[in-house]
């Protein structure tokens, strides 16, 4: 505690950092909008329960601090921007900017004026910021909605190049204004702001031109490239916006894009390092946005708030977009996605605050409600898009659904016979290998392909990674396997990455360290192995249970079976153990069964648990495999 009452600097900064965790967390264990978790509980900390004042605590410390973690997650968005990524959102993503942009703008001004009642000056300057989507706000929205990626790559360029558009047109709205009340003259300010913009960008450009000659040239060692991007983003950022107000937000996205595009090597260790960054500062920052907050500036406004509020997400948002997108060949379901998202995020709520001083300084009253109308259409737009994106994304068919997802990286008898019976399972499968022979039996057998090397670039742009939350590497290469399992591992999840066994894994000297490889599968069975049982006559087989055929009935029934995967209730995971792993009743297991079980009949299902006919799909299913000999596919 500090000597007035408060917390002190260290529990200040302890307690943002475990209540942005916290929340994420909590968002994450229970499937909930994270970014509405965190502003409740900057909310609790801040004016319901005066815990955490920021204002207090930090004093004027509080916007450079904003200021900055703002500048970095600028940053690592434009680290985002990979040209090679966009594909087909290309032409949307211009739209969204060249004609989005100053469409917003005027769009926005309008229902200001007519709508909040704000006077022209204000209306024009706080439109102008109202042009920014929020890139704090989409990134997690999108990584919980899980959208597709052309629907998803629009939004996520749009929210980050429109972001630092949007504090510019701020800066000129803000120029012409101080131009006719301050009696400045045209020319001073034309002057004044088209320097600050070729500052800004020239700066960008020579700084992240800089870092990826020095990156390519070996002249930074690896430990030293992270911190040194931090240290440069924050030089940048402030020199910048010494020069013009808020054009630093446009020189770090500069920077990023460039790095984005310059294909180093080690970018993918640069981006990881950043996105854990971003989401420490995502977090931070809606804390602290929450817990500043002051419900008495809510008095300010009246039942016109609303109606604006209701004006930008039902008029200004959607016809901006729509008209932005006029004649492109998106389906009318992305455009509409597209039209009802537009959160926005805490850039709106600084940076008005900054204007909004200055607007009352020259004498224009209105300034002073730029601040509670940004707040609170933060706060609606956070929690309506929260809530309704991932809904929205899936009644419109452009999310991967509640249906799990597995992706087999290679091909193999082995891969086709597993890849049947997790689709008898419900589960959506590829499989993928660079060789395009390995894929014959599963092309034969109807399921989806990928011919290519999973880690390359035409990997990301032709595979709907996001359709597949679950990853086993099981080609006939362990240094394959183990390559694609660690460098993929960071993507789905250590613990959805699994990965055949390797040769020699029992030899001391060959046991990889537990960093790097994914999981073992069914015990300690290799590839060799599985292969060998196939051979054999042995056969995969898919089993629902029910409470009247348990766990412990399929145990005693199939003793010498190798239990591999069980499904239950949209989710799948491998057995890492057959001897210790659990299913619940209504759970599917995916097992290989020996010839002499094949004959074996299953008790029928318990007429409480599903008194509907025997479905085939119900049933123990079984895909004989054979070289060369596969038997006819079914058709439903």
């Amino acid at each position: 505690m500090n000597e007035f009452g408060g917390l002190g600097p260290m529990e200040a900064f302890a307690i943002v950092g475990v209540a942005g965790i916290g929340a994420q967390w909590l968002a994450w264990r229970f499937r909930m909008p994270g970014i509405v978790l965190m502003l409740i509980a900057g909310l609790l900390l801040g004016p319901v329960t005066g815990i955490f004042v920021p204002g207090r605590e930090l004093g004027p410390l509080l916007e450079p601090l904003i200021s900055l973690a703002v500048a970095i997650i600028l940053f690592e968005g434009g680290l985002t921007l990979n040209f090679r990524e966009l594909r087909d959102a290309r032409a949307a993503v211009k739209r969204l900017v060249y004609i989005g942009a100053p469409l917003g703008w005027a769009l926005s001004a309008l229902a200001l004026n007519l709508v909040a009642g704000l006077e022209w000056p204000a209306a024009i300057v706080f439109g102008g910021i109202m042009i920014v989507t929020g890139p704090t706000v989409i990134a997690p929205l999108l990584r919980q909605a899980r959208l597709r990626s052309r629907p998803a790559q629009a939004l996520q360029w749009e929210a980050i190049v429109n972001d630092p558009l949007g504090a510019l047109a701020g800066v000129l709205a803000l120029l012409v204004v101080m131009v006719r009340f301050q009696n400045m003259g045209t020319i001073e300010a034309v002057w004044h702001l088209l320097f600050g913009l070729a500052f800004a960008l020239v700066l960008g450009v020579a700084v992240g031109a800089g870092i990826v000659a020095a990156f390519r040239r070996n002249l930074v060692p690896e430990y030293m490239k992270v911190p040194l991007l931090f240290v440069t983003v924050l030089g940048v950022f402030t020199s910048a916006n010494a020069v013009l107000h808020e054009s630093g937000l446009l020189t770090v996205t500069v920077m990023g894009l460039l790095i984005a595009n310059a294909k180093l090597p080690s970018y993918a260790e640069i981006h990881r390092f950043k996105e854990t960054a971003t989401i420490l500062l995502v977090s931070g920052v809606f804390i602290l946005l929450g817990a500043d907050f002051r419900f008495e500036t809510l008095s300010m406004l009246d039942w016109r708030a609303v109606a604006f509020v209701l004006s930008v997400v039902l008029i200004v948002r959607p016809l901006t977009v729509f008209v932005s997108l006029l004649g492109t060949d998106l389906p009318w379901q992305e455009k509409f996605l597209i039209a009802f998202t537009g959160p926005r995020g805490v850039v709106l709520v600084a940076v008005s605050g900054i204007f909004a001083e200055r607007l009352v300084s020259e004498g224009i009253s209105d300034g002073a409600l730029l601040v509670p109308l940004a707040f609170v259409l933060v706060v609606a737009t956070v929690v309506l898009h929260g809530f309704t994106l991932a809904p929205m994304a899936q009644a419109l068919g452009l999310t991967s659904g509640e249906k799990p997802g597995l992706l087999i990286v290679g091909g193999s008898e082995f891969a086709t016979g597993l890849a049947k019976a997790m689709e008898k399972a419900g589960v959506r499968v590829l499989i993928a290998d660079p060789n395009r022979v390995h894929l014959r039996s599963a092309r034969a057998e109807g399921i989806p392909c990928y011919d290519g090397d999973i880690l390359s670039e035409g990997a990301e742009l032709n595979v709907e990674f996001i359709d597949y939350n679950t990853l086993l590497a099981a080609s006939d290469n362990d240094a394959y396997n183990t390559l694609v399992a660690t460098d993929l591992a960071p993507d789905f999840g250590r613990n959805a990455i699994w990965q055949v066994t390797r040769h020699k894994e029992e030899v001391a000297r060959y046991a990889l360290p537990s960093q790097l490889g994914g999981r073992g599968i069914g015990g300690s069975r290799t590839l060799t192995q599985y292969l060998d049982l196939l051979e054999r006559g042995w056969r995969f087989s898919t089993t629902r249970l029910s409470s009247e055929y348990t766990l412990e009935d399929w145990r005693d029934g199939r003793a010498d079976a190798i239990p591999l995967a069980v499904v239950d209730r949209g989710r799948m995971s491998f057995v890492a153990d057959p001897a210790k792993f659990e299913a619940r009743p209504d759970s599917r297991i995916i097992s290989l069964v020996p010839p002499d079980a094949q004959a074996q009949p299953e008790p029928a299902e318990s007429e409480e648990e599903d008194s509907r006919p025997s479905r085939l799909e119900d049933a123990d299913h079984a895909v004989m495999l054979r070289p060369g000999v596969f038997p006819p596919r079914r058709l439903h």
